[in-house]
């Protein structure tokens, strides 16, 4: 598997960022950037046939960049992966679709648009229409069919659009459309980010190198359901559609659907993934073989570094917390497991506080409807064995314990001894900073 590099040096005109700054992506204040940021945004190299833009057309709010455009090149394979809400935005609605309608080679590109500051959810007709617009003067500024017109949006629920402020930009963006402008993308797409998350990597298919480079946006409400809450990958691998889309739905399971900040799913969570071909390898057209297997582990890497990124993005997290659940009866029962403490308010609220407080462990796991047995059950907090055989490990020293939390990545590891099923979760604290930018979200 290839390795991820924050800080991979391209050939994209985008100079590399010193700090992470931070943003003003809602409220009347800049959000402090999260303590568990990276420290700089990755300079993400050139995927050819992909070319980016973004500007301000005011959205939700002034003097902000709030929109972002995206050209593919004909010939590429495109996937998306979405959220499963029952009430999900027009916008994802109207991508499901067109996906489900693309055939085996298009001999068009492709747009991407995409507007922070109002999700376009629960919007009636009006949504469906607000997106048919956009599309329509997407497709007309980058002549391409409006068939191939995906569009995001990502925001307020329930308010209506202001389309127009978006098609009146879009000839500008179309204008301005850049292959070294991805940082300038990512940053667009921000809500309660408090900073942009790109991740990137390189891998030798047979004798060919391929790139891949991404960028996500999310922070809260973040309980992904078959997707995150915006991301974006380009890759110039040769991989038929068919290839792509079952790679990313097997990637999307380890990486957007292994993370939660507050147990809420999106209505607008969306991935897509384009791959322009233009690397030259041989085409992947499976998940079988070597050259699969190659792409397949360096682009699960780039997606689950992303997802980790939005955990360390949470709002007002101050901990990264990995839950590592084994010895399950069945897979299910690992996850499920998992997700019960990960979820927990009394679990995270306790990790904010750095208090060792392995009981609210036990009472996760008991209410998660998996089978256990308590006198098989086993919790470590890092390498710091608290409980076995039915009650407190006779090894367990509160200090030691206490002294780890203090740290900023956390480890609970837990064993049924029921099984062979695992499954690992990514979460964070919850701090009363969550409460803070949430009060304060629609201000």
């Amino acid at each position: 598997m290839a390795k991820v590099d924050k800080n991979k040096k391209g050939k994209s005109k985008d100079k590399p960022e010193k700090k992470v700054k931070p943003a003003k992506p809602a409220g009347k204040a800049p959000l402090k950037v999260s303590p568990l940021a990276p420290a700089s945004f990755p300079d993400l190299p050139v995927i050819a046939g992909v070319r980016y833009a973004a500007g301000e057309a005011g959205v939700r709010y002034a003097n902000r960049t709030d929109v972002m455009l995206v050209e593919i090149a004909a010939g590429s394979a495109v996937a998306g992966v979405f959220t499963r809400s029952a009430t999900r935005s027009a916008a994802v609605l109207d991508c499901q679709a067109k996906l489900a309608a693309l055939g085996p080679a298009p001999k068009k590109g492709f747009g991407i648009v995409v507007n922070s500051g109002n999700a376009n959810t629960f919007t009636g007709q009006r949504g469906a229409s607000d997106v048919a617009l956009i599309s329509d003067a997407a497709a007309k500024a980058l002549k391409i069919p409006a068939a191939h017109v995906f569009t995001c949006s990502t925001g307020v629920i329930g308010e209506p659009l202001p389309a127009e402020k978006i098609t009146d930009i879009l000839p500008v963006l179309a204008d301005g459309l850049d292959a070294g402008k991805s940082a300038i993308a990512a940053r667009a797409i921000m809500t309660t980010d408090t900073f942009p998350k790109g991740a990137t990597t390189e891998v030798m298919i047979g004798a060919t190198p391929v790139r891949i480079a991404g960028f996500a946006k999310g922070s809260g409400m973040i309980a992904p359901d078959m997707a995150t809450m915006l991301g974006y990958v380009f890759t110039d691998a040769a991989i038929t559609q068919d290839a792509l889309q079952a790679m990313l739905s097997v990637a999307t399971r380890h990486s957007f659907n292994a993370v939660t900040v507050d147990s809420d799913t999106s209505t607008s969570d969306a991935v897509l993934v384009a791959a322009t071909g233009k690397a030259g390898n041989a085409p992947i057209t499976s998940r079988r073989g070597a050259a699969a297997r190659a792409f397949a582990g360096a682009f699960e890497a780039v997606l689950k570094d992303l997802a980790l990124q939005i955990v360390r993005d949470g709002e007002g997290a101050t901990k990264l917390v990995e839950v590592c659940v084994t010895g399950a009866k069945s897979a299910r029962d690992a996850t499920r497991v998992a997700r019960s403490i990960a979820n927990s308010p009394l679990v995270k609220t306790a990790i904010a506080g750095q208090d060792p407080n392995w009981g609210r462990i036990v009472m996760a796991v008991g209410k998660s409807g998996a089978l256990a047995d308590r006198d098989l059950l086993t919790i470590r907090f890092g390498e710091h064995l608290v409980a076995e055989k039915g009650w407190r490990a006779e090894s367990y020293s509160e200090e030691a314990v206490a002294a780890y939390m203090k740290g900023q990545e956390l480890l609970i590891a837990v064993d049924l001894g029921l099984g062979r099923g695992r499954d690992t979760v990514w979460t964070c604290d919850l701090t009363h900073a969550y409460i803070d930018i949430n009060a304060d979200y629609r201000s």
